[in-house]
């Protein structure tokens, strides 16, 4: 087995919430897709791929600087750190003190090099711009999803807060679910449903929101239990998408769950209080807590 086919049947781990896809056989990769690994990485892991970058870059010209002999004044002939930190103040640009090439091989070396630092500042202030500037919702939802008694009817209940400090405008709300179905052939076959809530958009979203379906003859969900949904591995995802009114761009969040993370019999408890001035105080500390419901 030839190590390019080994490569292709490793294949390439996407997440998707609490599923982990490999993809495989996707062919060869662009090298422009490096830009949005780059920017999907953490900010621990992004410093360290620049700080590393920056290391070996210097290491590499350090090492040509030393090979060259006499080419830089004042340079003791092998002498890798002095040869190292002449290599940082190069590529960045900052000017030589008692240290300065002088040779053919030392001038074109130093030219490429600040030829590197020169585009390599600009990619890096590019790439550190994008991720300051990148807008991000601030959007938390709850740990687990309910059904209960509302109005007299089973519903299936989810919160979504705004952590933000100012509301988010147009926001759009939307749920779906997705369970394992036999078809007549006898195979399994994994459907998709979208369920309808009793309110999908708002002019603004300030604070915390209960998203509600009412579990009908119509619903997707009508007459399921713990037990059924187990075994079809029921799951759930949810999306919020909205703009964010200080930076005036789309932002969008979301958030999976499986069978596990529902619970019936309970709905959330109460977490808005009257004051008596016309206000209400929202505990966000409660925004997880569920309770058991009354029965019908």
């Amino acid at each position: 087995m030839t190590p390019k086919l080994k490569q292709k049947q490793r294949g390439i781990v996407v997440r998707a919430g609490q599923f982990e896809v490999i993809k495989i056989n996707t062919g060869k990769r662009d090298w422009r897709d490096a830009y949005h690994w780059i920017l999907s990485l953490s900010w621990p892991e992004f410093i360290g791929l620049l700080s590393g970058g920056y290391l070996v870059l210097n290491l590499v010209f350090a090492v040509l600087y030393c090979v060259g002999g006499h080419g830089i004044a004042e340079m003791p002939e092998g002498d890798f750190w002095a040869a190292f930190f002449f290599s940082v103040q190069t590529l960045a640009t900052v000017g030589y003190g008692h240290m300065y090439p002088t040779t053919l091989y030392g001038n074109i070396l130093t030219t490429v090099e600040i030829m590197v630092g020169t585009f390599g500042l600009a990619v890096m202030t590019g790439l550190i711009f994008v991720r300051f500037s990148r807008p991000r919702a601030r959007i938390e939802f709850t740990r687990n999803i309910t059904i209960g008694p509302f109005n007299g009817r089973p519903t299936l209940m989810l919160r979504v807060a705004n952590l933000r400090n100012y509301s988010m405008a147009e926001a759009q709300f939307r749920v779906m679910f997705h369970r394992d179905e036999q078809l007549s052939e006898g195979e399994s076959f994994r459907r998709f449903y979208t369920l309808p809530l009793h309110f999908d958009r708002l002019i603004m979203f300030p604070v915390v929101l209960t998203l509600l379906h009412t579990i009908d003859e119509t619903s997707p969900l009508y007459g399921v239990t713990r037990e059924t949904l187990e075994e079809a591995d029921g799951r759930f995802v949810a999306s919020v998408v909205g703009i964010e009114t200080v930076i005036q761009a789309p932002v969008q969040s979301q958030q999976d769950y499986s069978w596990r993370d529902v619970r019936f019999g309970e709905r959330f408890v109460e977490i808005y209080t009257e004051t008596g001035e016309g206000k209400l105080t929202v505990d966000y500390g409660r925004l997880h807590e569920t309770e058991p419901a009354a029965p019908q």
